[in-house]
C-alpha cells in the first residue's frame, strides 16, 4: 500500500532543484545545497554551493552567492560567483560583481562594478621554441619589444 518511493525521494532534500516561479515573490534569505531556477522575485539573499538560474522573468534584489550563474532577468545587489557568471542579452544587473570568469552577451545591461577572482596567476602563452627571452617574458608577464623574436630567425616551413 505504501511505496519505499516517497522516502528516497526525501533521502537528499538540498540536492535537487529548487524553482521560483512566475508571480511568486518570495522575502527573505534562501539558503540551499540544490540549484535554483528563479523566474519570480526574491527580495533577500540566495546563497548555494551550486548553479543558479534566473530567467527571463527572475530578479533578485539583495546577494547571489553560487558556484555559477546564468541570468537572462535582473538582479540588483551583489554577485559572488566562484565559477562563471553567464550574463544572456536580456540581463540587467546593478550593484557589485566578484566571479571566476564572465561571459557577457551582447545587448547584456550590466552596470557594476566587477572583481575578477584569482585563479592560476602564471601567465601561459605559446612560446616561439628556442626563444632566448622566454625566462624573461613569463617571469615579468609582459611583452616588450626588445623581447619579440626578430622575424628572422622564425623559421617557415613551405609545402
Amino acid at each position: 500500500m505504501f511505496s519505499d518511493k516517497k522516502s528516497k525521494e526525501f533521502e537528499n532534500p538540498g540536492s535537487g532543484q529548487n524553482r521560483i516561479n512566475d508571480g511568486t515573490i518570495l522575502k527573505g534569505d534562501v539558503v540551499s545545497n540544490g540549484y535554483f531556477r528563479i523566474d519570480g522575485v526574491i527580495e533577500g539573499n540566495v546563497k548555494t554551493p551550486s548553479k543558479v538560474v534566473i530567467g527571463k522573468t527572475g530578479k533578485i534584489v539583495g546577494t547571489l552567492t553560487c558556484n555559477n550563474a546564468d541570468i537572462e532577468g535582473q538582479v540588483k545587489g551583489n554577485i559572488d560567483i566562484d565559477g562563471t557568471l553567464s550574463l544572456r542579452s536580456t540581463s540587467k544587473i546593478e550593484g557589485k560583481v566578484i566571479t571566476g570568469k564572465l561571459a557577457v552577451e551582447q545587448g547584456a545591461f550590466f552596470n557594476a562594478t566587477c572583481k575578477m577572482k584569482e585563479g592560476n596567476n602564471k601567465l601561459k602563452i605559446n612560446l616561439i621554441p628556442g626563444n632566448k627571452n622566454e625566462e624573461k617574458i613569463t617571469q615579468n608577464n609582459s611583452f616588450e619589444r626588445s623581447q619579440r623574436t626578430p622575424s628572422k630567425e622564425i623559421e617557415t616551413k613551405t609545402d
